[in-house]
């Protein structure tokens, strides 16, 4: 008889603890489904800085309308998007996000604390595809800047911050309007060679690059010679083609072309530095202004 009461006063104490700890909030979470999201094991989410300094928001009139494949980082290991599109439609933005597990039943655009006390109907749920993924469609307010996105975990019945970028470099090129960059053809530049400061963005931040440049103009193309300032870079990437070094003897050593001016032009370098070769992705900022002639 003991036994039996003191059984049926533990289960009601957890049912009381249970019950505390629903619709509380929190930025690190602790995985427990056997989803590729929630693991079995107990361990604590990882948390990414996702914001990168030098990041200018980028509004949907900078982009034309059409339906593009586009890259979002989230500041959660344990909130992974393995594909998104992006619809532009007359200045508005939308983003269809398929997830790597099922472990979420909604999404609320702005934090936890603000889904808590938001109305039901602007919870946003997803939808299941055929083979079993979700999927959610949500509004984005801007490209390259942070948008803050709670989700409503299905196990433990609680909302968790995450951070959203959806990233403008992984858009092609002519994506964009032509008053979101400045285009070679606009400059009207003589054949010849040039000087141009040039900005790197990404990365770890430890990497640099040689400014200003020096360009080469032929025949309405552009081409820049870029130095980097370690020897460790054995390739190069721009809008998908590959170029190697045009040295072997000290720092990495390029020359690419350039897409446009006055933006933030996305490459990618492979470095050797580490244990196995490792391709970063960086954003290249040639400025118009400090073109000069040679």
């Amino acid at each position: 008889m003991k036994f039996r009461i003191f059984s049926a006063a533990l289960s009601l104490c957890l049912t009381a603890a249970l019950c505390a700890g629903c619709g509380s909030t929190a930025k690190e979470e602790t995985a427990g489904t056997a989803t590729s999201e929630e693991s079995s094991a107990v361990v604590t989410a990882e948390t990414v800085q996702v914001v990168q300094d030098g990041m200018e928001p980028i509004s949907g009139s900078e982009i034309k309308d059409g339906v593009y494949d586009i890259t979002v980082d989230s500041s959660s290991t344990m909130f992974q998007i393995t594909a998104c599109q992006l619809t532009v439609r007359d200045g508005s933005m939308t983003a269809a996000m398929t997830m790597g597990g099922t472990g979420y039943l909604y999404l609320y655009m702005g934090t936890g604390a603000e889904a808590e006390q938001a109305d039901a109907d602007s919870y946003i749920p997803f939808t299941e595809n055929a083979d079993g993924t979700h999927t959610f469609t949500v509004p984005v307010e801007a490209l390259d800047t942070g948008i803050d996105c709670a989700a409503f975990s299905k196990k433990k019945q609680i909302w968790y911050d995450r951070t959203l970028v959806f990233r403008a470099d992984s858009l092609p090129m002519d994506a964009r309007t032509e008053d979101a960059y400045t285009s070679v053809e606009s400059l009207n530049l003589e054949d010849g060679t040039y000087t141009v400061a040039v900005t790197l963005e990404g990365g770890s931040g430890r990497a640099s690059v040689e400014s200003p440049a020096t360009l080469t103009v032929a025949d309405g193309s552009v081409t820049a010679d870029i130095l980097w300032s370690s020897s460790n870079y054995d390739y190069m990437k721009v809008d998908g083609v590959q170029y190697d070094p045009v040295n072997t003897d000290g720092n990495s050593e390029f020359q690419i072309p350039v897409l446009g001016f006055d933006y933030a032009m996305p490459v990618s370098a492979d470095t050797t530095a580490m244990s196995t070769p490792h391709e970063i992705e960086y954003t290249l900022y040639f400025d118009s202004a400090t073109l000069e002639k040679q």
